[in-house]
């Protein structure tokens, strides 16, 4: 009995410590995201494309296409700016735990098994800023693709950052029936190259 009462407060505990970091990250992220207008331009885009796509002529196609280019350049101008702002905070409170799981104090206890958020967020903004540019030339439907990638693949990072990877991982499937790898195969060359070698120790 000793021992389930002692492995109940341990858990208690945990949950407890957890939750507090989780809410310093909720509010540091949320502090720095509330001078732009972020996910509101990632909804109008993305709901945009799916119009685009559902669309039966092409005429009518392109002119959606013509009009998101505003939003998708509005978007690459503001992330870019955010993750410039983000960059200026300090690191110890930039560390993510690479861990699937939630542990107290992982980013100090275990430095070696996290990565920096700054830096994440440095790669989502030229990933973003890539698809925009289509410096692949890419068609837009092909465009569109890789810039929801590149966008889910953001938020998943983001809710990494004030959760954990089980939880952000779970999100994304609940929300957009997208696993986490489908993501990364789904960026662009240069986003996946950069992210796999951040968030693998590189």
């Amino acid at each position: 009995m000793d021992i389930l009462i002692l492995a109940i407060l341990i858990a208690t505990g945990t949950y407890m410590l957890n939750a507090k970091e989780q809410r310093k990250r909720i509010a540091l992220l949320g502090k720095y995201l509330a001078n732009y207008q972020i996910e509101k331009l990632m909804e109008a885009l993305t709901d945009g494309y799916l119009r685009a796509l559902g669309e039966s002529t092409d005429e009518r196609r392109s002119q959606i296409w013509s009009l998101l280019s505003t939003t998708e350049s509005q978007l690459s101008e503001q992330f870019s700016r955010f993750a410039a702002d983000f960059a200026k905070v300090d690191e110890a409170h930039t560390r993510v735990s690479r861990l699937s799981l939630p542990l107290p104090f992982a980013e100090q206890l275990l430095p070696s098994f996290t990565f920096d958020m700054r830096r994440a967020l440095a790669i989502h903004a030229r990933g973003i800023a890539h698809v925009v540019q289509n410096t692949g030339h890419l068609s837009p439907k092909d465009r569109a693709f890789m810039m929801t990638a590149e966008l889910f693949l953001m938020q998943h990072t983001c809710h990494w950052f004030c959760k954990s990877k089980t939880v952000a991982t779970a999100r994304m499937l609940a929300r957009h029936q997208t696993p986490h790898e489908q993501l990364i195969d789904a960026v662009s060359a240069e986003t996946r190259n950069a992210y796999l070698a951040l968030i693998k120790g590189g």
